[in-house]
């Protein structure tokens, strides 16, 4: 038996600690989490297994795992530094993806005992008795009419030879003949006379063993002694189908239907005049009749799908001759209806696809930064999902907006449902609006047929988050506004408001007081989304996250450039340390991937002489002449902002020689907004 340890007593060490206290090869020997009231730590107690808070306290000499389920880099590098190497660290995510495969398999186990369990019940509902044996002799199947055929118990033979337990069976001879035997007569050892047929077994050309079914021949002698012609047995046919709940089709030897029961019609729609006479093909609305193959071939089918009937019901299809006196008299068709099935299937599919793009990916554990000012953020961002308010996330790109709307989504009462994501300076005004807001069909040239869901709708009760918010047309503000005051949209080209359920995130670097004052922004929309501002601070106010936010990128720099790099010297922190980052996290984690990228592969620490040089110049803020608005500041201050804006816009052109991309870039604006600017301050 292998000995665990689980260090990390959170939701995911709490699950693994509870899968693997079921498993029969992995004893947990102890548990550890820094926090005393973890979960975790509860439920190792009630298997009474050791916990503690200092997983560094135990002695790992005879421990063969240890699943690190913290998510803390630092943890994972501390155990890698501590641990011999007979002792196998599995990583939080590694641990995570066990999980998920163990529970998976569990799934496909359940699965399969659901199918054999319906498989036993099908054997067991036939009043044929029913013996197969592998290619060994072995018996594997022995229904209930076998059971009461033969006055044996299943449960003493399964598994024995058959020679053993039914020395007259045929079935031996069939595994050399591999040849099929119909209506052949057979005494069992209780004296009980049958007549049987025997059939080879094959799966996917390989012979597996053979099957017997039986009946017993008093039971046919008596009903041949009762019904004396095919009325008689019409009659009694008849009356059995009838109140059967399965649909049933009877064709004649010419393939005439001669008899159907009412589950037939309330199945297919079809009435008794509309098949007794017809062709066997009648009641077929796509896919061929087996009750015509079956007169051909004289040989069964089973689990053939078609559709029937006008309405073009999915089923599925057994069909099996009649013989009477050794000759085809016809066949009758049992039909099961797996439309709901199939309907109910599709439908799932369609779902995980859309639960793939319609979750939260990142939760606070992920934001990493111990500074008092990430602190507030992320105290304030928790308390935020806790209510249902609407939430303003500010602060410059890079600063980690979107991981706070993730981790705030999954905070929340609403992390069950949906997540999605909109950049709403990534499209057009036309085409964020049908994105937003779904269409109707017709709505304009282009559009699907019966229309499309808007990604409103497809929130609901689910949380929405509009990021780059700053850059909607005044049209589109008005239209958010109507969402937030109405909790209704309405789709393009359509008249009837839909009523949704949706927590809207918003986020910006957009200084929107300024742009109410510049007539850029709606006032009304801004006091409807500033209930519970949220400020993420830039990396240059929170230095002391630099380390930490350092080796956090290297891990996922390592995983993306299969590289090994191991921490970073406190004299390249302390250089890092020197430059104000403007593009805040994202651009650190370009410099430390430009470094990797540079770096041999097989160093492993990152010095000062790594890095590259940080060009202060490139990303300097805009310095403007002390003359540049003019040598009085007179007019109102609307007026005064709008022309130093407009006269950094001509100067930062100028710069970069009328480059649109590259003055967007300067400026820590979207290209969108750079060239609404240039049209409002009408710059050629």
């Amino acid at each position: 038996m292998k000995r665990a340890i689980i260090i990390g007593a959170g939701q995911g060490g709490t699950a693994l600690c509870h899968l693997l206290m079921d498993m029969e090869h992995i004893q947990v020997m102890a548990v550890f989490d820094i926090d005393p009231s973890a979960p975790g730590l509860k439920e190792a107690d009630s298997y009474q297994v050791r916990t503690g808070m200092d997983w560094q306290e135990c002695d790992y000499e005879n421990i063969d795992f240890v699943f690190e389920a913290t998510g803390d880099p630092n943890v994972l590098i501390d155990l890698r530094k501590s641990l011999k190497d007979r002792t196998m660290i599995v990583p939080s995510k590694l641990a995570s993806l066990f999980y998920s495969l163990m529970e998976e398999k569990d799934k496909l186990i359940q699965r399969l005992n659901e199918q054999m369990s319906i498989q036993e019940t099908i054997l067991n509902s036939t009043y044929d008795g029913m013996i197969a044996i592998d290619n060994k002799e072995r018996i594997l199947i022995f229904n209930e009419a076998a059971e009461r055929i033969s006055n044996m118990n299943a449960k003493d033979i399964i598994g024995k030879s058959i020679k053993e337990v039914l020395p007259s069976s045929g079935l031996p001879r069939l595994l050399k003949t591999k040849q099929v035997e119909h209506h052949r007569t057979q005494q069992f050892e209780n004296g009980t006379n049958v007549i049987t047929t025997r059939v080879p077994m094959f799966e996917k050309g390989r012979f597996i063993g053979a099957l017997a079914v039986f009946k017993d021949i008093t039971e046919i002698v008596e009903i041949s002694d009762q019904v004396t012609n095919l009325k008689k047995i019409q009659t009694m046919l008849e009356a059995i189908i009838q109140s059967s709940n399965d649909a049933i089709s009877v064709v004649d030897e010419n393939g005439s239907g001669i008899m159907i029961n009412p589950a037939y019609t309330r199945l297919t729609g079809l009435a008794p005049e509309q098949v007794i006479g017809h062709p066997a093909t009648a009641d077929i609305s796509e896919g061929e009749s087996m009750h015509l193959q079956v007169l051909e071939t004289g040989n069964a089918v089973r689990g053939v799908p078609l559709k029937v009937g006008p309405n073009m019901k999915d089923v599925i299809v057994n069909v099996a001759p009649i013989i009477v006196d050794g000759k085809k008299r016809g066949s009758v068709g049992v039909i099961h209806d797996v439309s709901e099935l199939t309907s109910l299937h599709n439908q799932l599919e369609k779902a995980k696809k859309r639960i793939q793009t319609l979750e939260a990916k990142y939760s606070f554990d992920e934001i990493v930064g111990n500074s008092d000012e990430m602190r507030v953020a992320k105290e304030q961002a928790k308390l935020a999902a806790s209510t249902p308010a609407t939430i303003l996330l500010r602060g410059e790109s890079g600063t980690g907006k979107e991981l706070f709307a993730h981790a705030i989504h999954n905070e929340s009462r609403r992390r069950g449902n949906a997540f999605v994501r909109v950049n709403c300076a990534a499209l057009s005004e036309n085409l964020l609006e049908s994105e937003l807001f779904g269409y109707e069909e017709g709505a304009f040239t282009g559009a699907k047929r019966g229309g499309k869901r808007g990604l409103f709708e497809e929130a609901d009760n689910g949380s929405i988050f509009l990021d780059e918010l700053g850059e909607l047309s005044s049209s589109m503000q008005a239209k958010l506004l109507r969402v937030l005051q109405e909790q209704e949209i309405v789709r393009v080209g359509g008249t009837k408001p839909i009523t949704i359920n949706v927590r809207i995130i918003t986020a910006t670097n957009v200084n929107l007081e300024k742009a109410i004052v510049g007539g850029r922004f709606r006032e009304d929309l801004y006091y409807r989304l500033n209930k519970f501002p949220i400020y993420i601070p830039p990396l240059r106010e929170r230095a002391n996250d630099l380390k930490i936010l350092a080796v956090h990128l290297l891990t996922k720099l390592n995983r993306d450039y299969g590289r090994y790099v191991q921490s970073i010297s406190d004299e390249a922190i302390r250089y890092l340390s020197t430059y104000h980052w403007p593009g805040n996290v994202r651009e650190l984690e370009n410099v430390l991937a430009r470094t990797m990228i540079y770096m041999e592969p097989s160093n492993q620490h990152i010095e000062r002489y790594h890095l590259p040089s940080l060009d202060e110049e490139a990303s300097k803020s805009i310095h403007i002449n002390e003359g540049a608005i003019g040598p009085e500041l007179e007019g109102s201050l609307e007026h005064l902002l709008n022309g130093f804006e407009k006269d950094v816009l001509v100067r930062t052109l100028e710069r970069y020689k009328n480059n649109r991309t590259k003055t967007a870039k300067a400026l820590g604006i979207s290209i969108r907004s750079l060239y609404y600017k240039m049209e409002k301050y009408s710059i050629a």
